[in-house]
């Protein structure tokens, strides 16, 4: 199989690692705009299938071309860019995924359904962690406990030893960050979406190795699900987890303004105070020291009720953070998936529309083990 990557950042890495690691990989195209970024990425893999391409991603026919003889094109690049690298996969008829990250953005690649469908391919937005794997683990709740009455999804990505005030190390992006704690929230309540707002509803949960957490609304985690399973799900909710107290911060923030886009005159010079925050986060909290990712989820349907979860460490050996190895994997065996023909769903499909049982084997090979208890 041949596939196409765009990004050579953390998640592109894993996303590159894993596809190397199959036998049946003939070539794995990788592209960058950064060359430096790209340079180094290829030298690391130091394999001869890494085929390494300088590439602006804004460059559709450029794009076309980089993907073109290629099973799948995955893009581990910005959110915006990924509406234009579908349209390029479908014009090169090979598959596309990505790890979402803005509903607007999924919503554009959605509206590609036709033509996905007449060239047949798939088109996957929002295949990372949440969103992503919570929507596969929701399709399999719904069919293995016959529908969904209620269903809590509730996950975090921590520092695995938490510092300072904050407790807090920021894994991925600040601008998605903000985003998340900004934009509202749709949830399922007696059927039907609502929007909620973001840092709300705080609740406590007392988890058996990592003790007391705190769960609130946040934006994009569950992406589709609310209008996937309107009318069929009673109660739908997705929570971010952090150590307790961490919501009253970022709500400490905006109540200073500190997340307003518009600028501000400050010593003779116009500055927007969201860019100051953004800046903030990046460097005051970037990751120190080894990171995890924590999964809860609970389901109740007809035939019962369902708990999964998930404590996934960092790699130190193979370098992968725990967020790498929980966003990048769930794209990578998807995108495997595709390649060998082993999930056929042509069109837009967002992750709760494909078959959750080969992703989930796909992701115990790699060490992600789910726990299924029946409650």
């Amino acid at each position: 199989m041949r596939i196409a990557l765009c990004g050579c950042g953390k998640m592109g890495r894993a996303v590159a690692l894993d596809c190397l690691g199959q036998a049946d990989l003939v070539e794995l195209r990788l592209a960058d705009a950064d060359p430096e970024r790209l340079t180094r990425l290829s030298a690391e893999l130091e394999d001869s299938r890494v085929n390494p391409r300088e590439l602006n991603a804004a460059d559709t026919a450029a794009v076309r071309d980089f993907a073109t003889g290629c099973a799948v094109l995955v893009s581990a690049v910005s959110y915006r860019f990924n509406p234009a690298l579908a349209r390029a996969a479908v014009d090169a008829g090979c598959h596309f995924i990505d790890m979402g990250g803005n509903n607007d953005a999924v919503a554009r690649e959605l509206a590609l359904d036709d033509d996905a469908r007449r060239a047949g391919v798939t088109l996957v937005p929002d295949m990372g962690l949440a969103p992503g794997l919570v929507n596969v683990l929701t399709r399999s709740a719904f069919e293995r406990l016959g529908g969904l009455d209620e269903a809590r999804l509730y996950v975090g990505g921590l520092p695995r030893d938490p510092r300072g005030e904050w407790r807090y190390e920021a894994v991925f992006s600040a601008t998605g960050l903000i985003n998340e704690y900004r934009e509202p929230c749709l949830v399922l309540r007696e059927n039907e979406p609502r929007s909620v707002e973001s840092l709300s509803e705080v609740e406590r949960l007392e988890h058996p190795v990592l003790g007391e957490l705190e769960a609130f609304h946040t934006s994009g985690g569950s992406s589709t699900l609310p209008a996937t399973y309107a009318g069929r799900v009673r109660t739908l909710e997705y929570k971010t987890l952090r150590y307790p107290g961490h919501a009253r911060l970022v709500r400490a923030l905006f109540e200073l303004g500190l997340d307003d886009e518009e600028p501000v005159e400050l010593g003779g010079c116009r500055v927007r105070p969201r860019d100051l925050l953004e800046e903030r986060i990046a460097r005051r909290l970037a990751p120190v020291g080894e990171d995890l990712v924590v999964l809860t989820a609970r389901f109740r349907g007809p035939d019962g009720a369902l708990r999964v979860e998930l404590l996934d460490y960092a790699d130190a050996v193979g370098g992968l953070s725990a967020m790498m190895r929980c966003t990048g994997f769930p794209v990578a065996v998807t995108a495997q998936l595709l390649a060998r023909g082993e999930i056929s769903v042509p069109g837009a499909q967002t992750p709760e529309h494909l078959p959750p049982r080969p992703i989930l084997a796909g992701l115990a090979e790699r060490g992600l083990e789910l726990s299924f208890h029946e409650d």
